[in-house]
């Protein structure tokens, strides 16, 4: 058995022990499919989650809404698989749009060094030092028709999305480039980046094909940590009316349509909260689970 082969099953071995990772891999997985099919599961119910009628207000759970009504007589339950839909994608998606912008800068300022490593470390910390919350607050608050952008593009639905995906992601990845700068320094020094070197190898084809390979156990961990700090910060911003707009569902919108009917429906605050909740959660005892399988450090007794 090659060492490659070895260490993969000692990953598998570690990832079988952690029942809480593969628990909410299901659960994840589970919500992700929920979410995906939501179009298609409305149309087999015969629900358009979007209409509208205040006849049907505030009704209990029945054969026909399977989790009752909201305030505007809209299928709840279709609303939440609409809004998870719009959570995960913002979550993940800004995730792994963080992971590749950290993971260049990581590996630029590790192996290239110099002037460029300390340009972009003090960078990394002007970012880190920032409130994220307010900037957070700050972007999300820019209009985006005073930047050129055209106004029947700025008030679409899809646009409102993406915008958001851009703002978390250029705010979340700091902690990947600081990994991967650690994880630089240390590779660059081993026996196969000098080959690679003396070989000929330019800098560029080093970094990106014998360096950040290397470094992929700690972007996956990073990577699927951090998506359940991006949905909480994309429920913030939709919470706080900044982020995806309505008509569109997000849990964080559907969370700011419920606070001022706690006492008439409290149900419209319970079930997406606790998606918000569970989702993260979940994200982050799969981190865990991941961390403890991919490193060769961390042997679990």
């Amino acid at each position: 058995m090659t060492a490659a082969a070895t260490l993969e099953s000692t990953a598998w071995r570690r990832m079988l022990r952690h029942r809480l990772a593969w628990l909410s891999l299901a659960f994840l997985g589970v919500m992700l499919v929920l979410a995906v099919a939501a179009p298609l599961i409305a149309d087999l119910r015969g629900i358009d989650p979007t209409e509208t009628d205040l006849f049907r207000r505030f009704e209990g759970p029945s054969a026909r809404h399977w989790l009752g009504t909201d305030d505007l007589g809209r299928d709840l339950f279709q609303r939440l698989l609409d809004g998870g839909r719009v959570s995960l994608l913002v979550g993940i998606s800004g995730a792994v749009l963080s992971a590749i912008l950290g993971a260049i800068i990581g590996v630029l300022a590790g192996y290239l060094g110099g002037r460029l490593d300390a340009f972009l470390m003090r960078l990394t910390d002007g970012v880190i030092s920032l409130p994220l919350l307010p900037l957070l607050i700050v972007l999300a608050a820019v209009d985006p028709r005073k930047l050129g952008v055209p106004a029947e593009i700025a008030q679409s639905e899809m646009f409102s999305l993406y915008r958001i995906v851009v703002i978390v992601a250029l705010t979340g990845w700091t902690t990947v480039a600081r990994l991967v700068r650690a994880e630089t320094l240390s590779l660059k020094a081993r026996d196969f980046t000098r080959a690679a070197v003396a070989l000929g190898a330019r800098p560029g084809r080093i970094m990106f094909r014998h360096i950040l390979p290397n470094t992929a156990g700690t972007l996956v961990v990073a990577t699927t940590m951090s998506v359940g700090t991006l949905i909480l910060f994309e429920s913030t911003l939709s919470f706080l009316g900044l982020g995806i707009q309505p008509p569109a569902a997000s849990w964080g919108n559907m969370l700011t349509g419920a606070q001022e009917l706690l006492q008439e429906a409290p149900v419209l605050a319970l079930w997406p909260g606790l998606l918000i909740f569970l989702t993260v959660i979940a994200f982050n005892f799969l981190g865990d689970g991941l961390q403890d399988a991919l490193d060769p450090r961390s042997e679990r007794r």
